[in-house]
């Protein structure tokens, strides 16, 4: 069997949503047992790990750099499907900006490969597991809703090796409200 293939991804950290989430992902995403945190996607999946070097890092420092971090609601579940449970932000708009801003300057990583044509802003709570399961996730979540954050980061978070671990590679601040 060949070695696994490695990804990378780009994501908004929302630790404030750790403690109504993390006790249902660390069960029904398997990424949370992968070491991801509860975060938003800003891309996915992005440059391969092994192609990430100084001129990557600089030009996604600059796109952050200039983009103002922002407060945020966690406001509602919803699904995709019956296979996805995940918290909708109440205003989607500043998570889109970020997608759009590092796709402009990686054309070459669409998100989730162009998949779909709306990309969706979302904090993935559970995925592919049973459905009861993830309903009483859902119900436990709601009585913590709405969660407030502060995008204050991005994470560059990488799998470096064949265990399907993802690490953060690099962490980018985003600029002060006002200073963008």
């Amino acid at each position: 069997m060949g070695a696994m293939l490695r990804r990378s991804a780009l994501v908004l950290e929302v630790p404030e949503a750790e403690a109504a989430v993390g006790c249902h992902r660390d069960v029904l995403d398997a990424s949370a047992r992968l070491g991801v945190p509860a975060h938003i996607t800003v891309l996915f999946p992005f440059v391969p790990p092994a192609q990430i070097d100084a001129m990557v890092v600089a030009e996604l420092q600059g796109i952050f750099a200039g983009t103002a971090a922002f407060d945020f609601r966690l406001t509602r579940t919803a699904w995709f499907g019956d296979e996805v449970l995940w918290l909708a932000p109440e205003d989607s708009q500043p998570f889109r900006m970020l997608t759009k801003l590092v796709h402009a300057a990686f054309p070459a990583f669409p998100p989730y490969e162009g998949q779909f044509d709306d990309v969706v802003p979302h904090l993935t709570v559970a995925d592919g597991c049973d459905l009861a399961d993830m309903q009483a996730a859902e119900r436990a979540i709601e009585q913590h809703l709405p969660l407030r954050g502060l995008a204050r980061k991005v994470s560059l978070m990488a799998q470096i090796d064949d265990s399907g671990t993802w690490t953060r590679h690099t962490t980018f601040p985003l600029a002060e409200p006002g200073r963008s």
